[in-house]
């Protein structure tokens, strides 16, 4: 009877622990107390010359690929 009893309660702690520890932040706020809005995340940081180095990098591996297979046949 006692290991029903244990398992009963330990099933129970692991089931609730979810709901009781919730590292959420309330609603409208961050994470650090203060209120919505402000910066984006990353700070604003441009991404378009990263975009650009992407693009050429990837067009470049499809034509390799692509002279690859044409040279095989």
């Amino acid at each position: 009877m006692k290991k029903v009893i244990k398992s009963i309660a330990i099933f129970s702690i692991v089931i609730l622990m979810p709901l009781l520890l919730s590292a959420q932040p309330e609603p409208g706020q961050n994470g650090d107390g203060s209120e919505v809005g402000g910066l984006p995340v990353g700070g604003g940081a441009p991404i378009g010359s990263g975009l650009i180095i992407m693009m050429v990098m990837g067009a470049a591996y499809g034509a390799k690929k692509v002279y690859q297979i044409n040279k095989a046949e």
